[in-house]
């Protein structure tokens, strides 16, 4: 008797708005705890090199566009790889943690301690996701890149409070 599984790959189309959903969960989150960022952000005392906030929005849009490619590429390539997209799936939930630590509770601390949580499973991901695409690990790196520059403004913000 031969056993059939039921379950089968889904199209390529499916499995991308599939990592688009996931990214936008994350975006919504960090959109709805952010609510009066702005305002608040107006308010810190900052470094001279902090960007102004009109920034932030544009720059995560398109590292969200890339995050949620770079886990379809894998996915292309690999299907669900475990460890690649669990790790991918941890850096998502820190990622979505931040903004309620940092901006809705006012935790600066907490909220940079998690960032290099955040940044360490990014390079553990782009390091797993090389394996299988290196076009989806390079997409990582701009991430790679921004959340280094948040880590340190995240910082110097906590310390400058």
């Amino acid at each position: 008797m031969t056993v059939h599984a039921s379950w089968t790959r889904p199209p390529a189309l499916l499995a991308l708005l599939g990592f688009v959903a996931a990214v936008v969960v994350v975006a919504v989150v960090g959109g709805l705890a952010s609510a009066s960022a702005s305002e608040q952000y107006a308010s810190f005392a900052r470094p001279s090199w902090a960007p102004p906030s009109w920034l932030f929005g544009p720059v995560w849009t398109v590292l969200y566009a890339t995050i949620a490619v770079s886990g379809w590429l894998v996915w292309r390539r690999a299907g669900l790889t475990v460890p690649a997209h669990v790790v991918y799936a941890v850096q998502l939930v820190l990622n979505m943690a931040w903004t309620p630590l940092f901006f809705a509770a006012g935790l600066y601390g907490v909220a940079f301690a998690e960032i290099v949580l955040l940044w360490l499973s990014i390079v553990a991901t782009i390091a797993l996701f090389a394996r299988h695409s290196r076009a989806a690990a390079w997409l990582l790196v701009p991430y790679l890149g921004w959340v280094t520059f948040a880590a340190a403004l995240n910082y110097a913000i906590w310390t400058l409070s």
